[in-house]
């Protein structure tokens, strides 16, 4: 019914017919209510009609994802010309594909998620328009000639949106600002930030309050606080952080050991609301690019008066444990206390020292030598415990990118990792599940870190895989952490174990930020929370406060979001900075691959799909695809059982890990994409085991973030 009779029906005051009007408003936002055609209300559930997030896709074609947790809808390219990426639509079924997928066909947009794009300016037969960097976004923006501004044709641009596409019109942009030349240094950062809506500048009011922090720690802020200034606690950190948020010290207690893990007290200067704390919130984490970091916190307090740094008093939460020689937590407590770091150590220097002792030279090398023993002393307890306990020990190759003086990439070599990165991942591990244990016994809600046994189609799947092959997962439906560490252990000396490694990883879910605890698989706790990092992370200054509230008596509460809430931002906040890395790491391998056409490189098949061989370089983790064109004049048909490219006449079978010769045919900076063709008289091995056929991602072949902050 029109609005006015539904106001009569429910006889709404003249006085309140304001107050109505808003709540309709409201009600179509929220997807409730659709006004048709004729200017009449309809009540959507009873349209048959579906709410949902549209995801586009490169080729042009899209899908609805439900909120209602149905099945997707497909969306052709003539129902995705309506909408874009991210926008929020109601659908209606229009039948079946010819592959059995509902189709949809928006009826209307909800919301718009894109209110300005970032992409390459083009023109075409006197006519301006815009392609997206954001390849999801396959619709091209048309810019009038008064929207141009002073922006030049090959130029990397941002643009408001001015007009959101129709079925029957195309979206309108103005260009608003030039990011520059894509070959321009950093320039890869900027579209990334943009292109993934990165909150990269802290607000005015932010920026007043950081400025307004004070220096070094107060004397006010001393009371209450255990004072740790008398042990010699140290950092060990990467050579480029900036950023100390954890300072250690180990000793022995009998024939146990004392761990003190202490933490910046993030949650001290920031309180719950300010807006330091809103600007935090909404980036959610810290990003890391090459030669570049977004810090979730203004530097003032990121940098400096949070980041422990050596001989500086800082205010900090300590769990102070006590382990067993078997590396079982006997006893834990926490509290708020003052620490003075006596060295801000690197992996390598702490590493050089604990594996040459000799090479501990200077009084403070000498004194700190017997406390770093005792931490490498307890890391092996804590790995032994690890192991037994049957946590998943994934070990793969870090890279690292190395630019010259002009910001231009240089060259990518392994990052090197070793026992010095091992000893804080294991201590970290130890105070994140002391802190998950003490708000689950005090019953204070708080946002673990959840990770999921593998869920039943992923397990399914990597099981028709290893039956093609010599290899066993144990456990049946339900296998367990452990069955995964016994078949990766048994499997260490096959000459496919990286791409096994890899098979393994992708198996299992996700892990994401909740209030319920469910546990972390891959790490075999039974509960566990992240309390490490809380000048990177925002789910840690979560736990900061809980814990705090806790010590004094009471509980905590967010405030304006649940916590269920906070879990899906904070997840969210942690999946677009990843994307947002990926994709600069991607855009640089590229950049680096365009001094290599014509080149020849060894590498791995590490994904074989109907359309070709993916592959994988040797030393360099980068990515090319050899496609099927390329394979010779034969037709070769895909064998998904065997993860193999056959050749119909020739016999050539083309499998998942065979090692291949190829050459650089082709580098698309546009699309972020290398070709391989095989080099002359190359042939590809058939493997003795076959392996996984996906092609990889760099995300699952490399660790996320820095090393010693497990995830």
């Amino acid at each position: 019914m029109p609005p006015a009779e539904l106001a009569r029906e429910l006889r709404v005051h003249r006085s309140a017919q304001e107050a109505l009007a808003g709540r309709l408003a409201a009600m179509e936002r929220d997807g409730q209510l659709l006004t048709n055609r004729k200017g009449e209300l309809c009540v959507v559930a009873k349209l048959d009609l579906v709410v949902g997030l549209v995801q586009g896709h490169p080729d042009g074609f899209g899908f609805l994802l439900p909120e209602d947790g149905s099945e997707d809808f497909f969306l052709g390219a003539r129902e995705m010309h309506k909408a874009l990426h991210g926008d929020r639509v109601v659908v209606r079924m229009a039948g079946y594909d010819r592959r059995g997928r509902r189709e949809g066909e928006i009826v209307e947009v909800l919301n718009r998620a894109n209110r300005e794009v970032v992409g390459r300016l083009h023109a075409e037969r006197g006519v301006h328009f815009i392609v997206a960097e954001n390849r999801r976004i396959n619709q091209d923006f048309l810019v009038p000639e008064d929207g141009i501004g002073g922006a030049k044709v090959g130029e990397i641009v941002v643009a408001e949106i001015v007009e959101q596409p129709t079925a029957d019109h195309e979206a309108v942009a103005r260009v608003t600002g030039v990011l520059g030349n894509a070959t321009d240094p950093g320039i890869e950062i900027e579209i990334a930030l943009r292109k993934h809506a990165l909150p990269f500048e802290f607000g005015k009011e932010a920026q007043r309050q950081a400025k307004r922090l004070p220096q070094d720690v107060r004397p006010g802020d001393r009371k209450g606080r255990v004072e740790l200034t008398g042990l010699p606690l140290v950092t060990i950190d990467g050579e480029t952080a900036k950023d100390f948020d954890d300072a250690v010290y180990c000793e022995r207690k009998g024939s146990n050991f004392r761990l003190v893990v202490a933490i910046a007290d993030v949650a001290h200067y920031v309180r719950e609301g300010d807006a330091i704390d809103r600007n935090a919130r909404e980036r959610g984490t810290s990003v890391y690019f090459p030669r570049r970091v977004i810090p979730m916190l203004p530097e003032e307090l990121s940098n400096e008066l949070c980041s422990l740094k050596p001989d500086v008093d800082r205010l900090c939460m300590a769990c102070d444990m006590e382990i067993t020689p078997l590396g079982a937590i006997k006893a834990y407590r926490f509290y708020p206390a003052v620490l003075h770091s006596r060295a801000r150590l690197t992996y390598t220097q702490a590493w050089d020292w604990l594996s040459n002792p000799k090479r501990a030279k200077g009084a403070q090398a000498k004194a700190l030598l017997p406390h770093l023993t005792n931490l490498y002393s307890l890391y092996e307890a804590l790995a032994a415990a690890r192991t037994k306990r049957g946590a998943i020990d994934f070990e793969t190759t870090e890279l690292a990118i190395e630019f010259d003086e002009h910001g231009k990439i240089a060259a990518i070599v392994p990052a090197p990792r070793n026992d010095a990165h091992k000893l804080i991942e294991e201590c970290m591990l130890a105070a994140n599940v002391c802190a998950a244990d003490f708000l689950a016994q005090r019953k204070q809600m708080t946002l673990f870190r959840v990770h999921e046994p593998p869920p039943p189609e992923k397990l399914a799947a990597l099981r028709e895989f290893l039956s093609t092959s010599a290899l066993h997962l144990a456990g049946g439906e339900k296998p367990t952490a452990a069955d995964y560490a016994k078949l990766l252990a048994s499997a260490r000396d096959r000459p496919d174990f990286d791409l096994l490694q890899t098979v393994l990883l992708r198996s299992l879910s996700q892990a994401q930020y909740r209030p319920d605890n469910g546990g972390h698989f891959g790490l075999a706790y039974e509960a566990y929370a992240h309390f490490t990092s809380p000048i990177r992370r925002y789910p840690d200054l979560l736990v900061h406060r809980a814990i705090k509230a806790a010590l004094s008596g009471q509980h905590y509460t967010p405030a304006d979001m649940t916590w269920q809430q906070l879990g899906v931002h904070t997840s969210m906040t942690e999946r677009r900075a990843d994307d947002a890395s990926r994709d600069v790491v991607n855009w640089l391998k590229c950049y680096y691959m365009q001094d290599h056409v014509g080149k020849e490189f060894e590498g791995t098949i590490s994904g074989v799909t109907n359309f070709g061989l993916f592959v994988t370089l040797d030393g360099l983790m980068i990515d090319g695809l050899v496609h099927v064109t390329e394979l010779g004049r034969d037709y070769f048909h895909f064998d998904a059982a065997r993860h193999a490219l056959v050749g119909e006449r020739s016999g050539v079978i083309h499998q998942l890990a065979g090692r291949v010769r190829v050459v650089v045919a082709r580098v698309d900076m546009e699309q972020a994409r290398i070709e391989f063709t095989p080099a002359q008289g190359s042939a590809a091995l058939v493997p003795a085991h076959p392996v996984y056929a996906e092609p990889l991602s760099r995300e699952d072949r490399s660790h996320k973030g820095r090393a010693k902050r497990p995830s």
